[in-house]
């Protein structure tokens, strides 16, 4: 027979109650100066607390973590880092400080999670192997292995790594889409790499997104404690089930600041999705795209277009073949929902695309001359690069790809120069590899595709306004 839930819900909040009780007296203790107390004054035991209310026995988690904690792995990264001294190339200098070091290793610590004992497979953050050049994994049973890169996922912050280790433990990942606010939830990692600690809490909120800078969002949002080195690390509900992977953590004084009580993890479902995807393509995920560009609706737009709040996706331009073509999307049309979720902007409609896969389909909300539409499409692959030559002769050598996602929402827009081959025109040209193309007078453009569109009618003298570094300037391409 299940216990009935409001003595268990009781006896969680008496344990609560004694923690916070605890950890009062230990401060006063500690802040009080030291006197002589008689007997009578001490605190009571702590085995005086019961072992049952009404007839029920104290909830533990324990039985739980015992079967967890064993899949949830320390990840540790090295990386050697060249020292820029203007010095070193002197030969006067060399001499008289031969031993000066050219190099430096880079060490940190994050979570991972075994999601398939047999193959070894180990789920953790993008960010935590993110430029490693030999990554480790350490088990709960102090066995510490070499992990080999599968591959990773910048936009969602999943990484895919590989071990080879016999009797490993793994967790199954659960349909995180079930989860409900104020559910009970259990965090599992390597906070401040002082070893494997647990914290728990609720979910305070799903499917949240909107946080600059962590790329294609769709959070839940718990305030289990998720402090540094706890990236990558197991999400868990009551049942053991991986719900997610801890991402990130929110204070206005800095992640090292600490927690307070604003978590995020990527959903099992996303994680799972990424995973599939990383395995089975060689470590490349192939996103769906509708193909057009989008600006935001303000209070003026709002008017113009005849709706009733100023919110939504404008379609500023269709492109030719694209997904949102065969749809009959048009310049002009507004886009207020997706598969049912509420677009309210441009960004919200890109977040929802980067989490899409490719031949998805997608059902629209449309507004278009004021009245409401209800359109289909199916999401074709969305290019993850374009060499100059395909654009133009004049940027033969370079390739361009996608901005990351997390620089678009810190509020950046344009392409970025993939590489430069030594020697070629664009080399010539002064294009620099990771330089950002912000705007050029061949066109408007956002984003990777309106930037090939742009190139439709090529301009006779072909300049482009380059961010590199903090400095923005113009670049005449000859």
């Amino acid at each position: 027979m299940r216990p009935r839930p409001l003595p268990t819900l009781l006896a969680l909040t008496l344990a609560a109650a004694f923690g916070g009780f605890a950890a009062t007296a230990i401060r006063d203790g500690l802040e009080a100066p030291a006197q002589a107390s008689p007997a009578a004054a001490a605190l009571p035991a702590v085995s005086a607390l019961p072992t049952a209310v009404g007839g029920q026995p104290v909830p533990s988690l324990a039985p739980m973590l015992a079967r967890v904690t064993p899949a949830v792995v320390s990840v540790h990264t090295k990386q050697t880092i060249r020292i820029r001294n203007p010095f070193a190339n002197d030969p006067i200098f060399r001499r008289m400080f031969p031993n000066i070091p050219q190099e430096r290793i880079n060490e940190s610590l994050g979570s991972g999670v075994i999601i398939d004992a047999k193959n070894g497979y180990v789920l953790t953050n993008h960010h935590v192997i993110e430029g490693a050049d030999e990554v480790s994994v350490t088990l709960s049973d102090g066995r510490t292995l070499k992990a080999a890169f599968v591959g990773s996922d910048p936009d969602t912050d999943i990484a895919v790594m590989k071990i080879a280790a016999d009797n490993l433990s793994a967790l199954s990942l659960s349909d995180s889409d079930a989860l409900k606010v104020g559910d009970f939830v259990v965090a599992v990692g390597n906070p401040f790499g002082i070893g494997q600690t647990v914290t728990s809490g609720i979910v305070s909120a799903v499917g949240r997104s909107g946080l600059r800078g962590l790329g294609y969002q769709n959070f839940i949002q718990t305030d289990a404690s998720i402090n540094p080195g706890n990236s990558g690390g197991a999400l868990v509900n009551l049942n053991g089930e991986l719900i997610g992977i801890n991402t990130a953590s929110f204070n206005p004084q800095g992640s090292m600041a600490g927690n307070i009580g604003l978590g995020f993890a990527i959903p099992a479902s996303l994680a799972r999705n990424i995973k599939d995807q990383l395995i089975a393509n060689n470590g490349v995920v192939r996103r769906g795209t509708l193909g057009l560009e989008a600006q935001d609706v303000d209070a003026r737009l709002a008017q113009a277009l005849k709706l009733d709040e100023p919110r939504g996706a404008l379609v500023a331009r269709v492109f030719a073949g694209s997904a949102a073509a065969a749809a009959g999307l048009r310049a002009g049309d507004v886009i207020l929902s997706a598969n049912g979720q509420r677009i309210d902007g441009r960004d919200a409609l890109r977040n929802f695309e980067g989490l899409q896969t490719v031949g998805g389909k997608v059902a629209l909300d449309v507004r278009r001359d004021g009245q409401a539409l209800q359109l289909s499409a199916t999401l074709r692959e969305q290019a993850k690069s374009y060499a100059g030559a395909e654009l133009d002769e004049r940027l033969t050598g370079a390739s361009f790809a996608e901005l990351p996602e997390r620089l678009r929402q810190a509020g950046a827009s344009g392409v970025m120069v993939e590489s430069v081959t030594r020697g070629s025109r664009a080399e010539r040209n002064g294009l620099q590899k990771d330089d950002v193309i912000v705007a050029a007078n061949a066109g408007d453009f956002d984003d990777l595709p309106g930037f090939r569109a742009s190139f439709t009618r090529p301009p006779a003298q072909l300049v482009l306004r380059v961010m590199r570094g903090n400095r923005v300037g113009n670049l005449p391409m000859q």
